[in-house]
């Protein structure tokens, strides 16, 4: 599968965060995007609705479309993807795995994934040689098994499985602050009790089949969300736990 708009979409980002397309301009039109590129115009509407995920642009039927801001932080389009978010930054994205272990499933696992099996990954992201995040996920088993056969430490899984024609479509994420506990401090190299920010993901697939389960931990100084809603984007349900 290809991941051509995504490339396509990072140019525009960078268009507009260089300044060529300031906030306010249009965007030059599908049919014109998809001739300079050498691109389908199916590939354009892809990077469009990506940048319009992120909050970027915004679309008006029979207008082009409308740079709303520079890039943002992290967004919710980029949540999936470590590495993604820390080239957009300048930075090198590395890996440590901890564990790969194929095993029974937790009852929350088996709730979320459906599955009695599953293969859990444990892995210390880092930001230019920084520690700064830690990636607990488990897969069902035919995700699980590919994962298997990547270099988690030097590869992004994200754009590997992309690759292999695995499309992660749709994903809820719950944001919130937790305390580092004894393990976290350790892989994090920093003290017990530490405020981290904690994100849990579920991904399906087109066809709502569910993919992965992960509980992903950052730094409090090293990420920060924005997150940006109007009348014409989805809905943002706010929930106290």
């Amino acid at each position: 599968m290809s991941a051509r708009f995504r490339d396509l979409a990072a140019e525009i980002r960078a268009a507009i965060t260089d300044g060529t397309f300031p906030p306010g301009s249009k965007l030059p039109s599908e049919s014109e995007l998809a001739e300079r590129y050498a691109v389908s115009r199916g590939t354009v509407r892809q990077t469009f609705a990506l940048l319009r995920a992120d909050g970027l642009i915004a679309s008006q039927q029979g207008a082009r479309r409308i740079v709303l801001a520079a890039p943002r932080v992290q967004s919710f389009a980029e949540l999936r993807s470590f590495s993604l978010w820390a080239r957009s930054l300048g930075e090198v994205p590395a890996g440590r795995k901890v564990a790969l272990v194929r095993r029974e499933a937790s009852p929350g696992e088996r709730e979320a994934l459906g599955e009695d099996r599953i293969y859990h990954l444990t892995r210390v992201r880092l930001l230019s040689g920084r520690p700064v995040m830690i990636e607990r996920t488990a897969y069902v088993e035919r995700i699980g098994a590919l994962v298997a056969g990547i270099d988690t430490d030097t590869e992004s899984i994200c754009e590997r499985l992309e690759e292999l024609g695995i499309v992660f479509a749709h994903a809820e994420h719950t944001l919130d602050a937790v305390p580092a506990d004894d393990e976290d401090a350790d892989l994090l190299g920093t003290a017990p009790g530490t405020p981290l920010l904690r994100e849990r993901r579920r991904a399906t697939d087109p066809d709502g089949r569910p993919l992965e389960w992960s509980e992903d931990r950052y730094l409090g100084d090293a990420v920060a969300v924005t997150i940006r809603n109007s009348v014409s984007a989805s809905v943002l349900e706010r929930q106290k736990s």
